[in-house]
């Protein structure tokens, strides 16, 4: 028998029912053949097979490969390239607009320039920018630049002419358009129905184009140790074309990532609306040789807590007549969450503020009393401001759930100052009452809206550190082991995939990352700074950080 790898010498965290660690493992035809707790494999077991390689993992750290359940791996590929907006880098809206004059150079006629990653609670100003700001660059040239959260953005005068959009313009369901005091357009796009309206004439690039800009992205992920990713918005600002890129990714091998599709529920209803979700998932994987499948139906209702958008049952802090608003009428929501899930889907929907999440509950509940379902891993993503009573309903209905855990890090401070008020901001991401009740959850970045890396959120998670340095609602952290089960074998039970990935077991995929240290054994604080130094999928070396 051909054994292809050993890895000896290895402190392996299996990530197994009872978290055993072991010494060494073997790898055959890509999955775990054994896995040994010493560390050396037995004499005989090496006389007996044909081994080609063999590492000595010198002490070194071993888990399983990280299974991200929800980041945008297109959308943070093709910003990439875009004008970065980000603070603290940019300070202030005048270095926003250098950040444009620069990209300004590098656009060829007739392309728009874009940009993303601006937050208005994070420059001096403490607003938006508008569109006579960022006239200032051109208003020639049609400028758009994404807000962080992408729930909005702003356009220049030229966008907003070629959107075909004037001082007339009626408010989107769902979304507005930000107006000065004279009732005129600012430029300013609030939430993804207005954003639509000017996205819609941004020219789309080729999928040859977005399949090699996936390829390049993915690099990044492999760099952090993911081996399974779920984007979570396909078709969200490019529709089909989006679907398209990724199968070409794949199939083309422009990265390895095993790769897990949410596909716009628009989609679904146009697109794919004459497919049930086992023949959409056999196209997707008879078109990519199994290396990607269909992961769920993507809804929204609701928006960003940080623009005032989340549906919230009490209103925001300093904006008291503000609750946000749900995004879709409850009774259509219903019956279109019921047809797909007749259809075999799998349902994913985005929920921030707590009023959002009781909604998509009552809707879920409708959905199982109509057409009952065992295990159906239908799931909200988020979950920001869950209560007490909401995780209640989740576990009542088995509903799972991705957390924002990387929010606590990145917003609280303001979420503390400007939109919940200290009381709520402290329970934000309730991972330990989460566990108490037994609920099946992971954690995300929400990539690029947070930076990707799992040991960041298992960081976050354990600790619950601000950027301000506060410890937030420190009675929600959650041990390092169970945060880690997050970002791997429970990872792979969402996906309904933990037969064969998540842990590091006889039979499983040879998926695993090699650490730096170990994230068990080190002060807390410093789980955020353990480096990556391999990823494996397969029982392939896909990323070296010595190498690359």
């Amino acid at each position: 028998m051909t054994i292809e790898l050993i890895l000896k010498n290895a402190n392996i965290l299996t990530v197994d029912e009872d978290f055993t660690r072991a010494g060494s493992l073997s790898v055959k035809n890509g999955r775990i053949d054994q896995v040994w707790e010493t560390a050396e494999p037995p004499e005989s077991y090496l006389k007996n097979n044909d081994v080609k390689q063999v590492m000595d993992m010198e002490g070194k750290t071993i888990l399983p490969g990280f299974v991200d359940t929800h980041s945008h791996l297109l959308m943070y590929s093709q910003f990439k390239d875009q004008a970065n907006c980000t603070s603290p880098l940019n300070q202030t809206i005048g270095d926003i607009l250098e950040k444009l004059k620069d990209q300004l150079k590098k656009t060829k006629d007739g392309e728009w320039v874009l940009g993303w990653g601006y937050d208005n609670t994070l420059l001096k100003e403490n607003r938006h920018p508008t569109r006579e700001e960022l006239d200032q660059v051109s208003n020639e040239v049609p400028i758009f630049i994404r807000h962080t959260s992408v729930h909005f953005a702003v356009a220049n005068s030229k966008a907003l002419e070629l959107a075909g959009l004037t001082d007339e313009v009626k408010d989107p369901k769902g979304g507005r358009f930000g107006r000065d005091e004279q009732g005129k357009l600012d430029g300013v796009l609030y939430e993804l129905p207005a954003l639509d309206a000017v996205q819609a004439v941004i020219p789309t690039p080729s999928i040859s184009d977005m399949a090699d800009l996936l390829g390049e992205g993915a690099k990044d992920y492999l760099a952090e140790g993911i081996t399974t990713a779920s984007d979570a918005g396909v078709g969200l600002d490019l529709g089909f074309a989006e679907y398209e890129a990724h199968i070409k990714a794949v199939k083309e091998a422009k990265h390895p990532l095993r790769m897990r599709l949410m596909i716009l529920h628009h989609l679904l209803s146009s697109k794919f609306k004459d497919r049930d979700a086992k023949t959409l998932n056999q196209e997707i994987q008879a078109a990519t040789d199994n290396r990607a499948v269909l992961d769920s139906a993507k809804h929204f209702q609701d928006g960003s807590i940080q623009g005032f958008t989340a549906a919230l049952r009490k209103p925001y802090y300093t904006k008291p007549e503000e609750y946000g608003e749900l995004l879709n009428d409850q009774d259509a929501f219903q019956e279109e969450l019921l047809d797909l899930h007749n259809r075999g889907f799998r349902l994913t929907i985005h929920g921030n503020g707590d009023r959002a999440i009781e909604s998509i509950l009552d809707a879920y509940d409708y959905v199982l009393k109509q057409s009952p379902r065992d295990h159906h891993l239908h799931r909200i993503e988020h979950l920001q401001t869950a209560t007490h009573a909401d995780l209640d309903k989740m576990k009542e209905l088995d509903v799972a759930g991705s957390f924002f855990i990387n929010h606590v890090y990145y917003w609280a401070d303001r979420h503390k100052k400007y939109f919940l008020g200290p009381e709520r901001t402290a329970r934000i991401n309730p991972l330990a009452d989460a566990s108490e009740r037994d609920l099946l959850y992971t954690l995300h970045s929400d990539c690029p809206i947070t930076p990707i890396s799992p040991l960041f959120s298992i960081w976050a998670a354990v600790n619950r550190q601000t950027m301000d340095g506060e410890i937030l609602g420190e009675d929600q952290c959650i041990s390092v082991e169970k945060a880690i089960r997050t970002m791997t074998i429970d990872g792979s039970r969402l996906n309904a995939d933990e037969a064969n990935s998540g842990s590091l077991e006889a039979g499983k995929l040879a998926d695993f990352a090699v650490l730096d240290s170990d994230p068990t054994a080190i002060d807390q604080m410093q789980i955020k700074d353990v480096n990556v130094l391999e990823t494996y999928i397969g029982g392939k070396c896909v990323y070296n950080r010595v190498e690359d």
